[in-house]
């Protein structure tokens, strides 16, 4: 039963691993992979060092990921508390399902949505600003808002579906706990303090420990779907850097080189989360 899926990985994953060669190469397709290609050594990984551009992309990927990780656990912690506070089952239900909908919708799907109503002059943000007398905001446009617009829009597609592991956490609490703060007089908010959170700690300890392996990772599909040449300074990241440099340059060599330091990077944030998971949260693979 595993033999098809380790097939599927073999090929997929660490088949073009092969291909990592190209990042100490002076890479020229027509030659072929395993070519008379132009060995250069560490001089693809310099170039990429020396670029004016290189360290605000990586700052761009660190802070916009950072601010996703933070406020991808905060946002379900919260609503899942909220839902779970629910007592109309038909009403808990409706809730559900329609903040778990984004989830499901692809980022060219939502990406066409947000740039509609996220216009300056159409969109229907802009609109109920007006009405307030708030001048429009150029959301996709401007490099102070283009930040917060991804970080949002993220956690609108994604908040709903956090909440699955969050609710089943708080499902797992005793009730005699909860019986017993009432008697104690706690009240609902009392409770949730003293009880959801606390019983929520490790979930929370484990999930915020395995997310640093996505630190390097500020979301491709959603950047490229929505950013412009007007917010390269602010939401250029490491993915759509690579993939400028790589497919719109053809410079293959140095866009290979940038995506094993990412790769090597990651791999021990991995590492490390999951030593840190397994010390603080006692999580094991195996």
């Amino acid at each position: 039963m595993v033999l098809p899926g380790v097939i599927l990985v073999l090929i997929f994953s660490y088949g073009p691993m092969v291909g990592i060669l190209m990042a100490f190469q002076q890479f020229i397709p027509a030659k072929g992979l395993f070519g008379d290609q132009t060995w250069v050594g560490l001089d693809n990984f310099r170039y990429v060092l020396e670029l004016p551009n290189t360290m605000r992309v990586l700052w761009n990927t660190l802070y916009i990921a950072t601010l996703k990780i933070i406020f991808g656990l905060i946002v379900p912690i919260i609503v899942a508390i909220l839902i779970n506070e629910v007592r109309h089952m038909t009403l808990k239900k409706s809730i559900q399902t329609t903040i778990y909908l984004p989830h499901f919708l692809s980022w060219v799907v939502l990406g066409g949505i947000l740039i509609d109503i996220l216009s300056p002059s159409q969109g229907i943000i802009n609109m109920i600003l007006g009405l307030v007398g708030i001048e429009p905001i150029f959301f996709l446009g401007s490099n102070t808002w283009f930040p917060v617009t991804l970080v949002g829009s993220e956690i609108w597609k994604e908040f709903g579906f956090g909440t699955i592991i969050y609710l089943a956490a708080i499902t797992g609490i005793n009730p005699e706990l909860y019986e017993a703060a009432k008697m104690d007089g706690a009240n609902r908010f009392k409770q949730t303090l003293h009880v959801t959170l606390p019983g929520l700690r490790m979930t929370i300890v484990l999930l915020g420990v395995l997310s640093l392996g996505n630190i390097l990772n500020a979301g491709f599909d959603q950047v490229f779907n929505l950013y412009s040449t007007q917010v390269y300074e602010s939401g250029d990241i490491i993915d759509t850097f690579v993939y400028r440099i790589g497919l719109l340059e053809a410079q293959y060599g140095v866009a290979t080189a940038v995506g094993l330091f990412k790769s090597v990077v990651s791999c021990i944030l991995v590492t490390v989360s999951y030593y840190l998971a397994y010390r603080f949260a006692n999580y094991r693979i195996f």
